[in-house]
């Protein structure tokens, strides 16, 4: 604004003038009043869950394709101890559920199918860890901006009231920057959090695709010698 005024009345602008009229974040966030502290306290603690758990669920999305094919062959085999250690060797929610299963061998199926069940939820928990903080801060956030902008207005509103017959634009700014930044501020980080949030969620349903593939192929390996030894 400050720079389209001097260029309508004809003055050239220094390179020195020119940064000089350029407000920085740090002043908008000064001139958001102190409802700018939670958001921005917020919008780090939003940024730490996203990048901590991208990389958790990340890490437990990567499945060895020749993992159940190995521990199918032990199982054959009568290595029962070997497919516990290859499980143990193996940091994924996948082996720790075949684990479980593995341990409870010679117990009817269906307590087999419901130990590894409790183990993959239990799995998918530690995944979701901090899922609930991150919903509340991407709800929150706007409704902060919302707040601020209330809180500017009335600053506003009063300054005029104060003033009476002597009212000037200088008077409301404060009360009007603080109305529009936080506004501002308060709906950038809840959009940010928002599609961060969902795509974490899409991560999360990734997972528990693969164990559910995960415990399937594992139970049909435990139903196969029964066929045999029937037929």
């Amino acid at each position: 604004m400050v720079l389209t005024q001097i260029i309508l009345q004809g003055n050239p602008v220094p390179v020195e003038d020119a940064a000089t009229v350029e407000l920085s974040l740090l002043d908008m966030a000064m001139k958001g009043g102190w409802v700018m502290i939670p958001i921005i306290l917020l919008s780090f603690i939003a940024a730490y869950i996203f990048i901590e758990r991208y990389f958790v669920i990340k890490k437990a999305s990567k499945e060895d394709t020749n993992f159940i094919n190995r521990i199918k062959d032990y199982i054959y085999e009568g290595r029962i101890d070997s497919a516990l250690a290859l499980c143990k060797s193996i940091d994924s929610p996948s082996a720790r559920m075949v684990e479980k299963g593995i341990v409870r061998l010679g117990r009817p199926l269906q307590d087999i199918s419901f130990a590894i069940e409790s183990v993959g939820k239990l799995e998918i928990s530690k995944l979701e860890k901090g899922f609930p903080t991150l919903a509340t801060i991407t709800g929150a956030e706007p409704m902060l901006g919302f707040l601020g902008t209330v809180i500017g207005m009335v600053q506003s509103f009063y300054a005029m009231s104060q003033a009476g017959n002597n009212i000037e634009v200088s008077m409301m700014s404060d009360g009007i920057y603080t109305a529009l930044i936080t506004t501002v501020a308060g709906l950038i980080i809840g959009i940010l959090g928002y599609f961060a949030y969902n795509s974490l969620v899409v991560k999360v349903e990734r997972v528990v695709f693969n164990l559910e593939a995960t415990l399937t192929e594992f139970m049909d390996i435990l139903n196969e010698p029964v066929k045999q030894k029937n037929n």
